[in-house]
């Protein structure tokens, strides 16, 4: 269970070309600025609005999924911030979709609150949206959400010959630091993974 019932989620969405390659980015914390967990997560080719949607939505099912009734959200998004508090009306067909849900998610929340913030403030998620995207163009994938926050594995999408060469890579083990925290196991490095893939864990307690 958590430890405090309220999370500040900073979150960040890019599209190089707008549209083209694009990705979202998350660093969730605590309101005394602890970090909690952060993931991020390749889209394919769409828009900045469309990534900065999914980040939210992203931030929305953690807390949600994780139990925390109560979301604060930064991101730069002035768009995304002005229509989800209702100042600006959604007349994208694309991203209508995408507020109706995050709607139906917030109104299950205790408390919800979004505000802009300039990219200064939110470098993390932007950090992290960008290593999204430079792992796709590089044929390794993103840092997804799932199954786990921090449990990195490699985006499904993207060509199958992409997919199929990270498949014929060597079965090498592989030796990482992680600590366990709220049930939840969170590596201390990115792992080379396929969204899906099946692996053996040998769990050793550190001396």
């Amino acid at each position: 269970m958590p430890t405090s019932s309220e999370i500040v989620a900073h979150v960040d969405g890019g599209s190089r070309g707008n549209p083209g390659p694009a990705a979202y980015g998350v660093a969730i914390e605590t309101p005394q600025g602890k970090s909690v967990t952060a993931f991020a997560k390749f889209l394919g080719e769409t828009t900045n609005n469309f990534a900065e949607y999914q980040g939210l939505l992203a931030a929305l099912e953690y807390a949600l999924s994780h139990g925390y009734p109560r979301l604060r959200v930064l991101t730069d998004s002035e768009l995304m911030a002005r229509q989800i508090s209702g100042s600006y009306k959604v007349r994208s067909p694309d991203l209508k979709p995408l507020y109706d849900k995050a709607q139906a998610m917030i109104a299950r929340l205790e408390s919800f609150s979004i505000r802009h913030v300039y990219r200064e403030q939110n470098r993390e998620a932007d950090r992290l949206a960008n290593q999204a995207m430079d792992h796709a163009e590089r044929g390794e994938g993103s840092i997804s959400p799932s199954p786990h926050p921090l449990f990195p594995s490699l985006n499904g999408e993207g060509s199958a010959k992409r997919r199929g060469a990270e498949r014929s890579a060597p079965a090498k083990p592989l030796r990482i630091s992680a600590t366990f925290r709220n049930g939840v196991l969170h590596p201390d490095t990115q792992l080379p993974l396929l969204d899906g893939e099946e692996v053996e864990l040998e769990i050793r307690r550190k001396k």
